[in-house]
């Protein structure tokens, strides 16, 4: 039996997260994986980022992550999602090269000190007090005292295309048959989820004539703070659309569709639908959205975004011909939808580490989520978790108001999921703070702590703290009237009728602080990062001192902590159904039980009170 500190379970993205943590905080980790040529695969989109999922890459590579270093080295196309509507909810989204992204994080994994990567599959967990030993399905048995759990889609999973039913993982890879029911005798509770992925086309088959043509943007920030080259855009994506004919395909085959025919178990993603539930979800709608994605620049596949099912393969051949310049596409990979099992994450903390087995930790889709950028963002957690555990120190729990993982994770642990779990601008209340363009200034330090941040990070993170400030000084120079006359009536505004500040300027509606320094060259020394940076500052300042304020309201419940030794039912005042939720999820303290379902205000105002009464008598 080989010994290490700790063992990751998978090498998807949440695994890679993992595993770099692991290691690079100076612990000998191995990282067993069903196949390596599936590491870091992109099985789903070619894309990093989208709407909250740029805020999450941003987090991650802020910590010291991989995931934003390896996205900006692999990208085709760079785009800002929502850019016509403010910070809050603007997000990066790159199409990534699917070959190169996975040779990228292999190489990285590969040369990583500390680290030992190994192909192999996990068929059994044992636990003997601190160690915990895995059993390879050849024999092999390694020991370590933590495991972090990132095995993806991969338990007992199953490709569904039509009737057609195979007990295999994403694009025919290997899957894992044991490892489910070696989790389910540690006593952990299983869910079976599903989700889908859509056909591959070849781009010559196309006829892009037809379509609208979607052009990638330069000059915006990219995914990694440590990125400073600019990101150049080598391809396009294209705009095309489904239609009446494509409706009728598959309203006329709908009890051929797996999803309807009672074929398909698993729970799937309620907001990313496959096409055949989208066409009767929303029956009135005429067309809907579809966008085609380069898989690589080696490769002629191209994705079909938005055009994900499990209909048959002859009825995906007629749904794809019926749309407009695929008339004649070639089919190169078919959809399908894919089941698996996954764990209830009401069984963990908020650290990611179970309740009930010290030293084991879960990460990923595994934990019922959705996306790399989910996954990778609970593979940094966990991995930075199962190191501090591993030094006997206490372990880190990103709040609501520290980053959309906090949000992600809080979610999960607190509220559960009954469905594949999207992370999305809606669900976190202060996301005009926990911007992607702020993120390094937020967990930078955080990432530092832990060990993660090295010397070349922190010191572009200082500079950054260094230049924002010299630029915030600029804000006090003053402009004459006389040389404000043309400028303001370039961009539609009123003109003051004495000397201004710069900030002064930025307040108004129709000036931003590149049109300033377009004019007046003011802030030229700086990049576009901190002109952005302290542009957002200054106009949203209003608005960011209120979130602010209710950040602070937000963190007094906080830090009420619930004692680990409280007995909900020795207490008279809250609810039967209150105990019964608050035992199950166990909240670290009065905020996190005010979030979980099932507990009402009264209840906390009592749980407040008996905290309180609690601490007292002990």
């Amino acid at each position: 039996m080989e010994n290490f500190d700790a063992i990751v379970i998978g090498a998807g993205h949440a695994g890679c997260e993992a595993a770099l943590a692991l290691a690079r905080t100076g612990n000998k980790t191995l990282l067993l994986t069903l196949s390596l040529d599936a590491v870091a695969f992109l099985a789903c989109n070619p894309s990093i980022g989208g709407t909250a999922k740029g805020q999450l890459v941003c987090e991650i590579d802020a910590l010291g992550g991989q995931m934003g270093i390896n996205a900006d080295k692999t990208l085709i196309q760079l785009r800002m999602l929502n850019i016509g509507k403010g910070p809050a909810v603007q997000s990066l989204r790159a199409q990534s090269d699917k070959i190169e992204y996975h040779n990228e994080m292999k190489k990285t994994l590969e040369n990583e000190k500390n680290l030992f990567l190994r192909q192999g599959e996990a068929i059994n967990i044992s636990v003997d007090g601190e160690n915990k030993i895995v059993e390879t399905a050849v024999g092999l048995k390694y020991c370590a005292k933590a495991i972090v759990f990132a095995t993806g889609v991969y338990l007992k999973s199953q490709i569904i295309i039509g009737d057609y039913v195979k007990d295999c993982g994403p694009n025919g890879f290997s899957n894992s048959q044991l490892l489910s029911q070696s989790l389910k005798n540690l006593g952990i509770k299983l869910l079976r989820f599903k989700t889908g992925t859509p056909a591959r086309i070849n781009s010559r088959s196309i006829d892009f004539s037809k379509m609208e043509i979607q052009y990638g943007e330069e000059n915006i920030q990219n995914f990694s703070f440590i990125t400073r080259k600019k990101l150049k855009n080598k391809s396009v994506c294209y705009l095309c659309y489904t239609n009446e004919q494509t409706h009728e395909i598959i309203k006329n085959n709908l009890d051929k569709a797996p999803v309807f025919s009672g074929l398909i178990k698993g729970v799937g993603p309620r907001y990313c639908p496959s096409i055949e539930t989208k066409i009767v979800r929303f029956a009135d709608k005429e067309r809907h959205q579809l966008f085609l994605e380069p898989e690589s620049l080696k490769t002629n596949e191209i994705y079909i975004q938005g055009f994900s099912t499990s209909m048959p393969a002859d009825i995906q051949k007629q749904m794809v011909h019926s749309i407009k310049g695929l008339e004649n596409a070639e089919i190169m990979r078919d959809s399908y939808a894919i089941e698996y099992d996954c764990i209830d994450p009401l069984q963990l903390l908020p650290t990611l580490q179970l309740k009930s087995i010290k030293g084991l930790y879960f990460a990923g889709q595994i934990n019922g989520t959705s996306g790399y950028e989910e996954a990778a963002a609970q593979g940094i957690i966990a991995g930075i978790n199962a190191s501090l555990y591993l030094q006997g120190k206490d372990e880190i729990v990103l709040k609501r108001s520290d980053g959309y993982i906090g949000v992600l994770i809080d979610d999960i642990v607190t509220k559960g999921t009954n469905e594949p779990y999207r992370m999305m601008t809606s669900r976190a209340e202060y996301r005009l703070f926990l911007r992607q363009d702020n993120a390094d200034l937020r967990l930078t330090e955080i990432g530092r702590k832990v060990g993660l941040v090295d010397d070349k990070r922190w010191k572009i993170f200082l500079k950054k703290k260094k230049d924002l400030k010299d630029i915030f000084n600029l804000l006090d120079t003053k402009y004459k009237v006389e040389t404000l006359k043309d400028f303001y009536a370039e961009n539609n505004e009123n003109l003051p009728k004495e000397s201004v500040t710069v900030k002064d300027m930025l307040k108004r509606s129709n000036i931003d602080a590149f049109k300033i320094n377009n004019k007046f060259h003011i802030f030229d020394n700086f990049s576009y990062e901190i002109i952005n940076e302290m542009n957002i500052i200054v106009k949203y300042e209003g608005y960011l001192k209120q979130q602010q304020e209710e950040i602070e309201k937000f963190k007094k419940n906080e830090e009420i902590l619930i004692p680990k030794d409280l007995d909900y039912k020795k207490y008279h005042g809250l609810r039967l159904e209150a105990i019964e939720k608050l035992e199950s999820v166990k909240p670290l303290n009065l905020g996190q039980a005010s979030r979980v379902s099932g507990v009402s205000p009264a209840d906390i105002a009592v749980l407040s009170v008996l905290i309180k009464k609690h601490n007292e008598t002990k």
